[in-house]
């Protein structure tokens, strides 16, 4: 694998997220036990949650559209739901939608351009197995109980599939539409998260905050759900590290220098106090070469390129940093959906965790 300071890396959102505080921690020469990477009995029983996230294996998953679009900021959406059963025959782990309201020029990208809630609404019904997640709802943009609503909704009926993934938000341009402040994204984060925490695992919710309201359990919310709903944070979310490493249910981050991989697992293990996993991962934007051989190169830490061979090796080496998931952002692909997919999970996925 290579660098390239050469290639064009569009000004995109890769999953609706900010990516302004840097990592930084000290290099640390300690392993990782097994007993750090068991999962909670809780997500470990879950049907998505333990199928995007296992111990010792690094999975893939797509953005959507689930493929490329090169030279458009708006997909093409009348193939939306065929390339998610595609992928979910394919053995992709789970479909990521992201929560881009408006379109910003200076972006350049609206993900799916439908609605996340009634996307992911409308992919529950179109598939079976796959998990399918946000990444990441905008919780400053959003009121807590509508995002808790539709979460336990979308959970019940795609039988526990769902992974619910929030961000901070990325796009300045968006918050004095919604009449949000934009400086204190990080804190009413947090308490979007807690809030939507204490609605779906209470039948009457008790909950102080001071931007959502308070809940003082004399009403009840419903679905009740039968399994905890996994949340897992989007992007840095300006949260600090030893939150992302103890209340998030796993961290999927973007513009990653896969140098640092190793480092970043370690330190979340070090970190953590509730003797759980909370696993890593991250996303890329990939241009799927024609050529298999083609040696992988990547951009800024975020835009691959490369042949399915080369992308091999390179995530490989990543899963022995200890990586467990990958979100696919094939907008760059120009080849068509049906050749990429099959290339990647014949070549990627069927050899990845051998």
């Amino acid at each position: 694998m290579t660098t390239s300071s050469q290639t064009a890396v569009p000004n995109l959102s890769v999953l609706g997220q900010d990516n302004s505080r840097l990592f930084h921690t000290a290099q640390t020469n300690e392993n990782i036990t097994p007993q750090q990477k068991q999962l909670p009995p809780h997500l470990a029983n879950h049907p998505a949650f333990s199928e995007v996230f296992q111990a010792d294996k690094l999975t893939l998953g797509l953005i959507a559209p689930f493929k490329g679009y090169p030279n458009s900021p708006i997909p093409s959406l009348e193939d939306f739901g065929e390339t998610a059963v595609l992928a979910e025959q394919l053995g992709f782990s789970a479909l990521w939608l992201r929560d881009v309201p408006f379109y910003d020029p200076s972006f350049g990208d609206v993900g799916q351009a439908f609605d996340p809630m009634v996307a992911m609404g409308y992919l529950t019904a179109k598939t079976q197995r796959i998990a399918i997640g946000s990444a990441g709802i905008v919780a400053p943009l959003r009121s807590p109980i509508h995002i808790a609503k539709a979460s336990a909704s979308t959970a019940v009926l795609s039988n526990n599939r769902f992974i619910l993934g929030m961000s901070s938000g990325d796009r300045p341009v968006e918050y004095p539409v919604f009449q949000q402040n934009f400086d204190n994204r990080a804190e009413r984060f947090r308490e979007s998260w807690d809030m939507i925490r204490a609605l779906t695992t209470q039948k009457f919710p008790q909950f102080k905050g001071q931007h959502y309201g308070d809940l003082t359990g004399n009403i009840g919310f419903i679905p009740t759900l039968e399994q905890r709903l996994p949340m897992v944070a989007i992007g840095r979310a300006r949260q600090e590290l030893d939150w992302l490493a103890n209340t998030a249910d796993a961290w999927i981050w973007h513009g990653v220098n896969p140098k640092d991989t190793k480092n970043i697992v370690q330190t979340l293990a070090d970190l953590n106090q509730d003797d759980a996993w909370h696993p890593f991962g991250y996303a890329n934007f990939v241009e799927l070469s024609e050529k298999p051989n083609e040696p992988a190169q990547l951009s800024r830490n975020i835009y691959l390129r490369g042949g399915s061979h080369s992308l091999l090796e390179f995530w490989q080496e990543q899963k022995e940093q200890g990586l467990s998931h990958v979100a696919i952002n094939l907008k760059p692909t120009k080849r068509p959906v049906k050749e990429t997919l099959q290339d990647l999970a014949e070549n990627v996925l069927a050899k990845l965790n051998q």
